[in-house]
């Protein structure tokens, strides 16, 4: 009987159609209290493959042992009013960068044998880190001073 069921469907070979899955419950004459049986261990096979049986390409966690070793995204508080940013800048040919704080433009010395050079500007309020790109070096940290347009390097 399967075999003239399976020779008069129309489009051969395929699992589903349009209205729904081959494994769906929906339209299959099974008692109410089956049906429900029949839920009840799928998640009792989920719990199974995800609490219980350890994976080897997970170096034999758990999945949801995994899931919960993994870092949860959301926002991080560092503080109540504390700015961060990260700006892109080249040093000019006179070594110097420039930085926009509270709408005033600062020019922070780095020095001329570092021109040209691309480098990030770490930026926590009035703390300021400048890192060469290229190679990772700390260039320069200080504490920007709003009053003054220029930060000159501080020479021992």
């Amino acid at each position: 009987m399967l075999e003239d069921l399976w020779r008069d469907t129309p489009k051969r070979g395929r699992l589903h159609e349009k209205g729904g899955t081959s494994n769906s419950l929906r339209g299959l004459d099974i008692a109410p209290p089956y049906r429900a049986c029949l839920h009840k261990k799928g998640g009792t096979s989920t719990r199974t493959y995800n609490h219980h049986r350890p994976h080897r390409s997970l170096n034999r966690q758990t999945p949801a042992a995994a899931h919960q070793r993994l870092p949860k995204t959301g926002p991080h508080h560092h503080g109540a009013g504390t700015h961060f940013r990260v700006r892109k800048d080249t040093i000019d040919k006179s070594g110097t960068v420039t930085l926009r704080h509270n709408g005033r433009l600062h020019h922070i010395g780095i020095g001329r044998a570092h021109k040209h050079t691309p480098v990030a500007l770490l930026v926590a309020d009035l703390d300021i880190r400048v890192i060469d790109t290229q190679t990772g070096e700390l260039l320069r940290q200080l504490q920007l001073d709003p009053t003054r347009d220029y930060q000159p390097r501080n020479q021992p």
